[in-house]
Formats: C-alpha cells, sequence, structure tokens
C-alpha cells in the first residue's frame, strides 16, 4: 500500500508540475518535508518497487535550493556600491560558490578604481580582506576561466605587492591554463593587464600570453577583436602584429570607417608602413560610399600624413569632404589638418583657402600655436594664400610680441618659414641671428640640432643676399664654413647619372658638389666667358664658398653658372612645383650671382643614351645664357 501510495503521489506531483510550473516549487518545498520517512520505509520493504525516482526528485529540489541561494548572492555582489557591504557581505554567513570569493574581489577593484591610493592601501590591510584572499588562494583551481582572467585583472588593479602570495598563485594558475582558456579569454587579459604585467615585471607571463596570441591567431572571430588587439597589445610583439595585419587584409571588407580609422591611426601611431595593408584600406575608403565623419577624416589625414602613404583619391575625397565642414572646425582642428597635408606634400587650393578664410575669421580666439602650424606648413608647401597680406599681418600681430617667448628651435623655424615665403623682416632676423640664440646650435650634434642650425644658414643666407639694407648680426665667420655632413650623404641614381655625364662634359672645366656657405650644396659650378668658353672656376673668385677662395675677378661679361638637381621628393604629391626648401635654395642661388641650370627628374628620365644626356646639358647651359642676355 505504501509504495502504491508513493507512485500516486508521484504522479500527480508531476501532473501539478507540468500544468502550473508557477506553483511547482511551493508543492515540491510541502513534499519534500514527507519524503524521507516515506523513502525510508519503502526502501526497507521487501515489496518496495519505486525505490529510485523519488530520491532523485529530491536531489533535484536540493540542488534548486542552492541555486536560488547562489543567484541571491550573485545579485547582492552586483548591487553593492560600497566596499564595506561587500566586505559585510562575506562575513555574513552566506554559503558561498567557490566563485563567489573571486566576484567579491573583482567588485571591489570596480568600486575602488577611481578611489585614491590610501583607500586602497587601507582595503589592503583590512583583515576580512586578507581572509577574502586566503579564501580566493585555496579555491583558485574552481574558479571559472572567465571569472579568473578578471580576478588577475581585478588584483592588478588594486596594487597588491609584488611579493603577495595570493596574487602569484593566481599568476600561475592563469599559466596552466592558458591552452585551455578561450581566445576571447587570451584577449581580454592582454587588453586589460598586458601594463600591469610589464610595470609589475611579470614578463614570463606576459611573453607566454602573447606567445599563445600569435599561435591561436586563426581563432579570431570579428572585426572588432583584430582593431582591438591591433591598438592595444600589437606593439608588444613584432610576430603578433604580423599576424593581426594579414587577419586585417582578410577581414578588411568588413571593416566600417570606424574600423579603419582605428586600423590606420595604429599604424602610424606604431609607425608601420605596412603597404599591403594601407592599399586595401585605400580602396575600400575610394569605393564604399560610406560616410565619414569629421572626426574620422581628420584621423585619416593624421595617418597617412604621419605614413607618408601617397594615395590620390583617397587625399581628392578626404579634402571634398572636409571642405563642406571647414567653418565647423576648430582652430586646433584647422592647423592639425594643414600639418596632415603638408607631411603628405599635397596642396588643395580650395581647401586651403578655406583655412586662412577659418583662421581670418577667428583671429581674435586663434593661439600662436596654432598659427605658428599653419605658418609652417605653408613654407613646407611654399603655399601663398590669396589674401596674403591679411594673413601675415596676423602673423605678425600675434607672433610679434610672443616670439622671444617661444622655444629656441621654434624661433628658428618659424622665421626661416617666413624667409621661403618671403615676409620675413629685420625684425625677426635679428631675433634669431643674434649670439645668444644662435650659439645653441652652432655645437649640437644631434639630428635636430643639425636641422635647427641648417635652419639658421638659411636665414643667414636670406639676410645676406636678400636684405642688403640689413645691418647685421650675423653668423660669424666659423659657423658658415661648410660641415663635413653636407656632402655625406646617399648618393641617389639621377645624382650619379647627371655627374657622371657633367664630368664627362666639363671635364677638369667644373667644380662637382660645391658646399657653399648659404647651406646649400651645388652639383656642378662652371664658369663661361663672354663667348661661352667654359673657364678654370677655381682660378676666379669665390665669394659663395666659406672661406672665400680664388684671387682672380671674373672676366667682364662671365657668367657662373650653377647645376641644381631636383628629384621626386622635392616637389609637391603630383605636380611640378617644387617645395619651398628647394624654392628658398634656387632664390639664393640666383641671388648670389649664379644662372641655374634646373635638372628635374621628369625631363632627365625621358633620357635614354649618354648622347642624348650630354646634349641636353648642353641645351639647358644655352637657353640659361640665352634668358639672362635677354632681360
Amino acid at each position: 500500500m505504501a509504495a502504491r501510495l508513493v507512485k500516486r503521489c508521484t504522479c500527480l506531483l508531476r501532473g501539478a508540475m507540468l500544468e502550473a510550473p508557477a506553483l511547482a516549487p511551493a508543492f515540491v518545498l510541502r513534499l519534500s518535508r514527507v519524503a524521507p520517512r516515506v523513502l525510508t520505509s519503502s526502501a526497507t520493504s521487501p515489496s518496495s518497487h519505486f525505490p529510485g525516482p523519488l530520491s532523485g526528485l529530491v536531489e533535484k529540489e536540493q540542488a534548486f535550493a542552492a541555486n536560488s541561494e547562489h543567484q541571491d548572492v550573485d545579485q547582492l555582489i552586483e548591487k553593492a556600491t560600497r566596499p564595506e557591504e561587500l566586505l559585510e557581505l562575506f562575513r555574513g554567513g552566506h554559503c558561498l560558490h567557490e566563485n563567489h570569493a573571486a566576484l567579491i574581489l573583482i567588485q571591489l577593484s570596480r568600486l575602488l578604481a577611481n578611489e585614491p591610493e590610501d583607500k586602497k592601501a587601507l582595503l589592503l590591510q583590512d583583515a576580512h580582506f586578507q581572509q577574502l584572499l586566503k579564501l580566493v588562494n585555496s579555491q583558485i583551481t574552481s574558479v571559472w576561466h572567465g571569472i579568473l582572467v578578471k580576478l588577475l585583472r581585478s588584483l592588478y588593479a588594486l596594487a597588491l605587492p609584488r611579493a603577495c602570495k595570493e596574487l602569484q598563485s593566481v599568476e600561475q594558475e592563469v599559466r596552466w591554463r592558458l591552452r585551455r582558456l578561450k581566445y576571447r579569454h587570451l584577449v581580454f587579459l592582454a587588453e586589460s593587464s598586458a601594463t600591469y604585467m610589464q610595470e609589475r615585471d611579470s614578463q614570463e607571463l606576459l611573453a607566454e600570453l602573447l606567445l599563445h596570441l600569435e599561435r591561436r591567431w586563426a581563432e579570431i572571430e570579428d572585426c572588432r577583436m583584430v582593431v582591438s588587439m591591433m591598438a592595444k597589445i600589437g606593439h608588444l610583439s613584432e610576430p603578433l602584429m604580423n599576424r593581426l595585419e594579414d587577419k586585417c587584409l582578410e577581414l578588411v571588407e568588413q571593416f566600417g570607417p570606424d574600423e579603419l580609422r582605428k586600423v590606420l591611426v595604429t599604424l602610424a601611431t606604431q609607425n608601420r608602413r605596412s603597404v599591403p595593408l594601407l592599399r586595401a584600406i585605400s580602396y575600400h575608403l575610394v569605393q564604399k560610399p560610406f560616410p565619414l565623419t569629421k572626426g574620422i577624416l581628420l584621423d585619416l589625414a593624421y595617418a597617412y600624413g604621419k605614413l607618408g602613404f601617397q594615395q590620390t583619391q583617397v587625399f581628392q575625397r578626404l579634402a571634398s569632404d572636409l571642405l563642406p565642414r571647414a567653418p565647423s572646425l576648430t582652430s586646433s582642428e584647422v592647423a592639425r589638418c594643414t600639418k596632415s597635408f603638408a607631411l603628405l606634400k599635397w596642396v588643395n587650393g580650395p581647401l586651403f583657402e578655406a583655412f586662412v578664410q577659418h583662421i581670418l575669421d577667428r583671429a581674435q580666439t586663434i593661439t600662436g600655436l596654432h598659427l605658428c602650424n599653419m605658418l609652417l606648413a605653408f613654407a613646407h608647401l611654399n603655399f601663398h594664400p590669396e589674401q596674403e597680406d591679411q594673413f601675415f599681418c596676423l602673423v605678425r600681430e600675434k607672433l610679434g610680441s610672443m616670439l622671444s617667448g617661444l622655444p629656441p628651435a621654434l624661433q628658428v623655424d618659424v622665421v626661416w618659414a617666413l624667409c621661403v615665403l618671403q615676409q620675413v623682416q629685420e625684425a625677426e632676423l635679428r631675433a634669431v641671428l643674434c649670439p645668444e640664440l644662435h650659439t645653441q646650435f652652432l655645437g649640437g650634434g644631434s639630428p635636430k640640432h643639425q636641422s635647427t642650425f641648417q635652419k639658421l644658414l638659411h636665414i643667414n643666407a636670406t639676410a645676406h643676399l636678400e636684405h642688403p639694407e640689413y645691418t647685421g648680426p650675423l653668423l660669424p665667420a666659423s659657423a658658415v664654413v661648410p660641415r663635413l655632413s653636407a656632402l655625406d650623404r646617399k648618393v641617389t641614381p639621377l645624382q650619379k647619372e647627371l655627374q657622371d655625364t657633367l664630368r664627362g662634359l666639363l671635364g677638369s672645366r667644373g667644380s662637382f658638389m660645391v658646399p657653399t656657405q648659404y647651406g646649400w650644396v651645388l652639383d656642378a659650378e662652371v664658369v663661361l666667358d663672354p663667348d661661352s668658353q667654359f673657364l678654370p672656376p677655381r682660378d676666379f673668385v669665390a665669394p659663395h664658398l666659406a672661406p672665400p677662395s680664388g684671387s682672380q675677378p671674373l672676366p667682364p661679361g662671365a657668367k657662373r653658372l650653377a647645376f641644381l638637381r631636383w628629384e621626386f621628393p622635392n616637389y609637391s604629391s603630383r605636380s611640378r612645383d617644387l617645395l619651398g626648401r628647394f624654392v628658398l635654395a634656387r632664390r639664393h642661388v640666383l641671388a648670389a650671382g649664379f644662372l641655374v641650370v634646373d635638372v628635374p627628374y621628369y625631363e632627365w628620365l625621358e633620357l635614354k643614351s649618354e648622347w642624348q644626356k650630354g646634349a641636353y646639358l648642353k641645351d639647358k647651359i644655352r637657353k640659361a645664357v640665352a634668358e639672362e642676355l635677354a632681360k
């Protein structure tokens, strides 16, 4: 009878749970109070034919009750707003699952993320916190993978001492589980904890983590992951970054504008000129019609400028999209964008004129530093705005009083830019040619100091050659003597071919690779008499050399010719306009009394034979002389 009654109750229980699930827990709890006695009597009855199902039901009910309590603890941990609440929860006698202690530590680190360091230090000394750490350490092997990686990040964030046993235990557990962790767990750990590992000298764990990320790179599933890894951890491992670039090439078709922007900025920040990836990104930027926000446009211009990657169609799209937005840009964004295009050696007239108008409209609010950046960009590109007078009046108004307060190198840059744009005045020349400033760069050996000193030579030449009314100061004679580094440069193919052709044409009647006191090097120098016959240039006075050489004055009607080659990088992108630096060089050579024979790369490349090259140079000499006579 007892067995039959138990069987009947079981059937009723199952039916009730199927028909009314919401009432089932209460019904199960009421039945569970009677079930142990029924089971005991039935188990001892030899006529029992139902020993198992009800006992299994009781076990499920107990597990359900435990899970309910665990869920309650989870909610209490998530809802805690103060560290004291979490520690009270730990002390409150709750039935904690093996992950709960780790979750409490994770939540503690979140609550203390923005707190001062002294509050963290007090927490580390708390006895209950120490007990919590020991509990986590005792249960570390049972903590789930996802919670384990968050726990390590949290312990780093709590600034536990490097010698802490519990921290070392968690690190060791992570190392043991690296093979079993999902790839997304590895990515999370690397992105969130790599910096902490470097600071705390956990190099072995970091090295193993990066190695696993590299070996399992094929497990990368989405665009967000590969872009995030490139930005945050790619710089830590060259092999990993190479794998990420390969994966990026594979997924680039799925990228949106924001992902393309992040990849380009990452490459620019790390100075990685990955040409295949840059080509792929450029293709999608040109072909896909997705809209580009102002921030994306500025970042793209910065990235292409920093990497020096030429892509005319991309530049045209950037300019056309930026032009209607020019009035809404800030002065900082205008200066930044102009500098980016200057690095690309690319001039877009309408856009640059819009930038100039933007600066003039906000003359009262623009800072001197932004104006300096604009000025340097215009000088680099040799760009002369249509509103040139108004623009340079603003430059003098803003920079006149603050020029002496700028860093010395920036003062030199600004005055050099004014020299290139033919806007320099005597007061500005004096400001940088005074001994108090230029002596800082005379003996400098760093590349930056050498570059600044070279600009000082150009400024000195401008004062000497283009401002005859200027009375000084000037650089001392010892400073303008050409240095050996002026000729110690890699020989280009065009330079070698030109030198060989000139030597065959001139022989001993010419001087080659002539360094001048103006900071420029002539490819060759010749002297022609009135009958256009070559004369030995070393016999005659040469004021352009330092120190001046020769004793005989030039014969009446004789002319000095200087050969200047212009390589592909000397021009603006996709144009035949020289950049500002080389326009200044040509002006100085002309002002020094030379006739200039220009040898641009695009004309030289069309010459195939030695005879053509020699005939080309002879024709260039005749044209230079004829133009001089025509004046």
